[in-house]
């Protein structure tokens, strides 16, 4: 099987490109600069510079695959909901071109609403648009990074947030996504359209993700809820784009207030990594040891 891997040195695709080698495939791997694999993967990997808003450079980069696992790039600068639209011509384009038989995307929790959850609606755009190329999909619909925790916020004990405190939601490891993502890639036994929850193993509030922290880091964390106009402030003053805020905005606001997810927990979208286990490995070492 011939498989293509987008942000192989992501969060999630560095663990999917792993997950693949040690099952015998030897996966292409697309990005703009080779030279950020490690040597040792470059060894296991046939590594091809594209740019992902470049449909032209994503066609040519997919030809004579089977089965492509596509993450929607985002440059942290612009529109996301431009970028991702750009990005979705390019993948369509090559689904569709190359005859590439199966897609698994890595979507967001949330992308069932189509409109109203800021950059989520880019993700929505994507699934529409790949269930429209014929080929058989998987959309993942992945619940809150651990991995989107700021550290400098963590370093400083406070965290803020715009939802409510008590307000509990999906929370996930990346490489757990990236376990999915690869069974799916590799599993014969599917076709057609499918959505699949990457759920975590416990939906958290934010008043149990700081207490989490605390007994995982060994330093008090606190979370502290603030409107969304002091948002907007922080964002802008980090120097976001007035799009890009409300965009980030959005994946708040827009999931706020009377929404439930399309797939509910169950053995088939809890996936077992613990936000307090992910902590100790991932964050003990990257925080201060004075505790302010």
């Amino acid at each position: 099987m011939r498989i293509a891997v987008t942000t192989p040195t992501g969060n999630v695709g560095r663990h999917v490109v792993a997950t693949l080698v040690r099952a015998g495939i030897r996966p292409r791997v697309l990005l703009r600069d080779p030279g950020r694999l490690a040597a040792g993967v470059r060894a296991e990997v046939d590594a091809v510079p594209v740019d992902q808003y470049d449909a032209d450079a994503v066609v040519a980069a997919t030809r004579a695959i089977d089965a492509l696992f596509w993450v929607n790039p985002a440059s942290g600068h612009g529109d996301p909901l431009d970028e991702y639209a750009r990005a979705t011509d390019g993948v369509v384009r090559a689904v569709t071109e190359n005859g590439i038989g199966r897609v698994v995307f890595q979507s967001s929790v949330g992308a069932e609403k189509r409109h109203g959850a800021g950059e989520i609606d880019g993700l929505a755009a994507t699934e529409i648009a790949l269930d429209g190329t014929g080929a058989d999909v998987t959309h993942l619909r992945c619940g809150y990074f651990f991995s989107n925790l700021e550290l400098g916020a963590l370093r400083a004990g406070a965290l803020q947030v715009i939802l409510p405190l008590d307000q509990p939601m999906a929370w996930v490891a990346p490489r757990d996504i990236a376990e999915v993502a690869a069974t799916r890639l590799l599993s014969p036994d599917w076709s057609g359209r499918w959505v699949q929850a990457v759920h975590g193993p416990a939906d958290l509030t934010w008043r149990e993700v700081g207490d989490i922290l605390t007994a995982a880091l060994g330093r008090p964390i606190g979370v502290e809820r603030i409107t969304d106009d002091a948002m907007r402030a922080r964002l802008r003053q980090v120097g976001m784009a007035e799009s890009l805020v409300e965009a980030v905005l959005g994946m708040s606001t827009g999931l706020r207030e009377d929404f439930v997810p399309e797939l509910p927990r169950t053995v088939r979208t809890t996936t077992p990594t613990t936000l307090a286990a992910w902590a100790y490995d991932h964050l003990r070492h990257r925080i201060a040891d004075d505790v302010p």
